[in-house]
């Protein structure tokens, strides 16, 4: 549904999607669902209503991704909440859902405290394509407050996830992993509070990589960890 000619997402040069692309991405999404059904019957209805979602945020016909609100609390919802409880529910044992509320907070905010440095470049083409992100309401020097404060709430819903759990260990092990990408977070918000065209995909790029991989670092110690209890 996009055609964008700038970078997006960890593409620098990302090619028009065809009528095949679209044809493979819906039978894709059918055989998901099809899988789904040999989790549970509720996984798949979960999936079902991820794939929807997704669909309803980019389809030119409804299009949630051009609200800023609406579009940013869809992703952080689908993306974080709901994917955790999939996750959650489709791994555990006897498909069960003792979760925490606190566990679910966490995996909610951390995709919202990432997600709008996301489209931090992509203002002007957005706006080009008549959407308006959660960034583009807040400016560059917002999108870094903004995103600050929601980790800080990610950091506090984890602290009291571990601590429910009586694993404070795990929590102060997920501290040290997130720090090379705090770190990173604070020195780029520097550069673009004196320069505004640091908020670039450059910039944008290794944030993605440092997050994605500080984070799978941090769940691979928790689960060998785990192994050893």
């Amino acid at each position: 549904m996009d055609r964008d000619e700038t970078p997006i997402g960890g593409v620098l040069k990302p090619l028009q999607p065809t009528k095949q692309l679209f044809d493979v991405t819906v039978a894709m999404d059918i055989l998901a669902v099809c899988f789904s059904f040999f989790i549970g019957f509720y996984f798949a209805c979960g999936i079902l209503l991820y794939i929807l979602a997704s669909r309803a945020y980019s389809f030119r016909g409804i299009r949630l991704k051009k609200f800023p609100v609406i579009g940013y609390l869809v992703v952080i919802l689908f993306q974080g909440a709901l994917t955790f409880l999939l996750s959650y529910y489709g791994s555990s044992h006897d498909k069960n859902m003792p979760v925490s509320g606190w566990s679910i907070a966490a995996a909610t905010f951390l995709i919202g405290g990432y997600y709008p440095l996301t489209q931090i470049y992509q203002h002007e083409e957005d706006l080009k394509d008549g959407v308006q992100t959660i960034s583009y309401k807040l400016g560059k020097k917002g999108t870094f407050v903004f995103c600050g404060i929601v980790f800080a709430l990610a950091t506090a819903a984890m602290f009291f996830t571990f601590e429910e759990r009586k694993q404070l260990k795990f929590f102060f092990i997920f501290l040290t992993c997130m720090l090379p990408m705090i770190l990173f977070f604070l020195q780029w918000m520097i550069k673009v509070w004196k320069d505004g065209s640091k908020a670039d995909f450059k910039n944008s790029f290794w944030m993605n990589i440092l997050a994605s991989s500080c984070t799978t670092v941090c769940f691979l110690i928790l689960i060998i960890l785990k192994g050893f209890e």
